[in-house]
């Protein structure tokens, strides 16, 4: 029987799957659990085309947004920010993402990156969007950048925000929903200490498929239809049903994204 709840994975990549059968198996999977509404982020110009054709293969539960991820940003990326710039010209979109500062990964990219982000945080104010960030073992450099930028324009996501309490109020501050995925379930992480004492209008649901599956998928591979478990350990802490939490997030989600 169908939920009478809806939940929204504002940020996943299941689109690496289009033109296969596991991409159709995945979408019919989040039907079954009540996760109808999917934002899909590009990391570059290479998979805006992957995005887009599942958007439109989808086009009622999948919204697309588009922007360089911090990890894609290489000694071309202002060429790779041209190519992404046209495409959104040429597009509906309703976020500019996924973008942000990665120090896990690269550390001499450092510049490169936050002249990248400098350069899409401006796009999404041309455009009235909001942005999807992505921030790993980078919180300094990137509160710094949003200190720097800070208008009534600058409103966003903090995508899978894993900080600690100071941080999740830091960036409550600043304009921005703390999106919570897998990490959430993980029982050393400390996140879920964090989650609980923030309260439901300050966050989002995401699952970052393929990545950070939840328990008790933790290790595999993660896909859009495991958001319920998210969504019932948020329910969990919150000492609330999963349908209160579907609610105020997917509510969220919508003053966010505007749709």
């Amino acid at each position: 029987m169908q939920s009478s709840y809806i939940l929204t994975d504002t940020h996943t990549h299941f689109y690496y799957n289009i033109h296969t059968e596991k991409i159709v198996e995945q979408i019919q999977r989040c039907l079954d659990n009540s996760i109808t509404r999917l934002f899909l982020p590009n990391v570059d110009r290479e998979s805006i085309i992957a995005v887009m054709d599942t958007v439109k293969a989808y086009p009622e539960h999948c919204f697309p947004m588009l922007g360089l991820h911090p990890c894609s940003v290489k000694e071309d990326y202002k060429t790779e920010l041209d190519a992404i710039e046209k495409a959104i010209s040429q597009h509906k979109i309703y976020a500019i993402g996924e973008i942000g500062i990665d120090l896990y990964w690269e550390k001499s990219t450092l510049e490169w990156q936050k002249d990248a982000f400098r350069t899409q945080v401006n796009w999404a104010k041309q455009l009235g969007l909001p942005i999807d960030i992505h921030c790993r073992e980078a919180f300094d450099e990137t509160f710094e950048l949003l200190d720097e930028l800070q208008d009534d324009k600058l409103f966003g996501i903090f995508h899978c925000f894993t900080g600690n309490l100071e941080q999740a109020h830091r960036a409550i501050d600043l304009g921005f929903k703390l999106g919570i995925g897998g990490v959430v379930t993980y029982k050393k992480a400390g996140l879920d200490a964090v989650v609980k004492e923030i309260a439901l209008e300050h966050l989002v649901l995401e699952t970052d498929a393929p990545y950070l599956a939840p328990t008790p998928y933790r290790g595999k591979e993660n896909e859009s239809s495991y958001l319920h478990y998210i969504a019932e350990k948020v329910a969990d802490l919150h000492q609330t049903s999963i349908e209160e939490v579907a609610q105020i997030t997917t509510l969220n989600s919508k003053s966010i994204f505007g749709i």
